[in-house]
């Protein structure tokens, strides 16, 4: 008697262990500055023959379980400021299940495109600003304020929780949870320093994956074998990552967080010129 091992997606096993590799290396990455990196998972999945469809439901999930548990390590480590989840989370939530009814209705790809050359931006001006030195750091990221308990003053609210909202839509629109853009804004607008708004952006990341997948997995548009490998392997980098988020020091956390934008921005513009 044999035993077959099927997917949903009508790949092997060999192409699954694959992206399971990537997803954990991925992992490491996201965990590491905040990011859950679907932007990164999900072109390796389409080159590799999977389904888009199922390719961004199964993603969507596997970057919900690699921000939960970066999210897990964070909180230990106290990365975590619940005002930027009341704020700026809850509207961005919000937004992704506004973003997912109207996605049928709004051009994907312009979207992309815009939102891929907002994030180059703001990953070359990291990389620069990196560089920099200590003042100018400071001034751009607003360390002369409170750095660990950051700038909640009434405009800054007002304007966080209409960024989470309108990102959150975008993201539900495109598929995306996008926190490339979430991140940035988060450290700009509240002053606030940006490991702990990583940790945040992680949490906020959970929450909208949750979200986002209610839509793939009522459609059948979700490979659960893969997810399982890949949101393990995702799950146990994002941990591993995020331990060493406060072991690098500001300079070096921007350098790297300024290229992984920059990669991330480079995909979103390009995805939609590859069709």
């Amino acid at each position: 008697m044999t035993i077959s091992f099927t997917f949903a997606s009508d790949i092997s096993v060999l192409i699954a262990l694959v992206l399971t590799v990537i997803s954990f290396c991925v992992g490491i990455l996201g965990g590491l500055v905040g990011l859950a990196l679907g932007t990164i998972r999900l072109p390796a999945m389409l080159l590799l023959g999977i389904d888009p469809r199922i390719a961004a439901g199964t993603n969507i999930i596997t970057s919900s379980v690699s921000s939960f548990f970066g999210a897990v390590k964070h909180i230990k480590e106290k990365n975590i400021n619940k005002r930027i989840i009341l704020f700026m989370g809850i509207p961005a939530t919000i937004g992704t299940l506004i973003g997912g009814l109207f996605s049928p209705y709004v051009p994907v790809d312009l979207l992309l495109i815009s939102a891929g050359l907002l994030v180059l931006w703001q990953g070359i001006e990291f990389i620069f600003l990196s560089k920099s030195n200590k003042n100018k750091m400071s001034e751009a990221i607003g360390n002369q304020t409170d750095e660990k308990h950051g700038s909640f003053n009434k405009s800054n609210i007002a304007l966080e929780t209409g960024l989470g909202l309108s990102i959150g839509t975008l993201g539900g629109a495109v598929g995306l949870i996008l926190g490339s853009i979430r991140l940035p804004a988060i450290i700009r607008i509240l002053k606030i320093d940006p490991r702990i708004a990583a940790g945040s952006n992680l949490f906020i990341g959970f929450f909208m994956g949750i979200t986002g997948v209610i839509g793939h997995s009522f459609n059948n548009q979700v490979d659960y074998q893969l997810m399982i490998l890949m949101g393990s392997a995702a799950a146990l980098g994002s941990y591993i990552g995020a331990n060493y988020t406060n072991k690098i020091s500001i300079n070096k956390f921007i350098l790297i967080l300024g290229i992984i934008l920059s990669l991330v921005g480079i995909i979103l513009c390009v995805k939609p010129l590859l069709g």
